[in-house]
């Protein structure tokens, strides 16, 4: 079932936002602008990308999720968004390392909010616009490249020689962690579908399974196997192992259809319980905002060794249609929001 275009406040705030009241439902309203705490800059928004998460949150998929994140019968915040760049517009008290007019991107986190005119926060969780590139660019970075580079070089521990299996080598997160465990100096395996396959190579990936012609690796040979799609068994995961290798999960999951009880969260959870009793290194990963990782995206890109990968852009008003499109389950790489 699309998602519903159905909220409107009329015109009784500062700022447009896309908000939600109830799960499946959300709207262009006009709320009051943020006003800056210490600590906190408010950015004029120029850009957002959508993520997982967002559709996760609009959902309220899965089940299960609504109970311990998202709030049981209706969103606990009703802005949805993460990731943006943008303009400075001010600075809270204690801020010193951002100015006005300072070019920034930056994650929101579990705070939300960034389908906005502006958003107000932390100056912990944004960093410097990467030069050279766009704010819609910069945008798509936040969450999926943090994702990537903290899943590759901080928890998979990848080093020159490396052999690195990415499952969904095509989304969002995928297409950075191609890029990243190249500029890491590892050997990447990419598994993706047959309309991704030029898209992946032409990434830098050594090697392309294509899942729709190909049987998906048997062999125990890879130190790092990155899954981002949810779609295997954790023995499929484990049996590519080389000794002493890591899986590291995040994510992934089924889009389209009435929400699930426990969705992407069943391999997580399965993954943890069997961590207890194996000698194998599974590891769950967990993103928060951070301008380190951010700082390392930052320096990625300006090297020519990172570049953002946009599938589509949409106006902020058509932010239901965006989400519905990432529902189709055809997105490749990011969708990005313009405001």
């Amino acid at each position: 079932m699309p998602i519903r275009w159905a909220l409107s406040d009329g015109d009784h705030g500062d700022m447009k936002a896309i908000a939600q009241e109830k799960y499946g439902e959300m709207g262009l309203v006009d709320v009051a602008q943020p006003v800056c705490g210490p600590g906190t800059v408010l950015v004029r928004v120029h850009a957002a990308s959508i993520n997982a998460r967002d559709w996760h949150m609009m959902r309220g998929d899965p089940y299960l999720a609504r109970l311990t994140m998202m709030g049981p019968r209706r969103p606990r915040t009703k802005i949805r968004g993460t990731d943006f760049a943008g303009t400075v517009e001010a600075v809270g008290a204690g801020v010193e390392q951002f100015q006005v007019g300072d070019e920034v991107f930056g994650d929101l986190g579990d705070a939300h909010g960034a389908f906005a005119s502006y958003v107000c926060a932390p100056a912990a969780t944004i960093e410097f616009k990467p030069a050279g590139i766009g704010f819609p660019e910069a945008a798509a970075l936040p969450l999926a490249g943090s994702t990537a580079l903290m899943g590759l070089r901080d928890v998979g521990r990848v080093r020159p020689g490396s052999r690195v299996l990415i499952n969904g080598a095509s989304g969002g997160v995928g297409t950075y962690a191609v890029q990243i465990a190249k500029a890491l100096d590892a050997h990447v395996t990419a598994v993706c579908s047959t309309r991704n396959v030029d898209l992946v190579r032409s990434l830098g990936a050594d090697e392309v399974v294509d899942y729709r012609k190909q049987d998906f690796p048997t062999s125990p040979s890879y130190d790092v196997v990155f899954d981002l799609v949810g779609n295997r068994s954790l023995r499929d995961l484990r049996q590519v192992l080389a000794p002493g290798g890591t899986l590291v999960l995040s994510g992934g999951g089924t889009f389209g259809g009435r929400p699930s009880l426990v969705g992407p969260m069943r391999l997580i959870i399965e993954a943890q319980l069997a961590a207890r009793f194996s000698r194998l290194r599974m590891v769950v990963l967990s993103v928060p905002p951070s301008r380190s990782l951010l700082a390392g995206l930052r320096e990625l890109v300006e090297a020519g060794r990172l570049t953002s990968v946009i599938d589509r852009t949409y106006p902020l008003d058509q932010v239901p249609e965006a989400v519905n499109y990432m529902e189709t389950e055809h997105v490749r790489a990011k969708v990005v929001i313009t405001v």
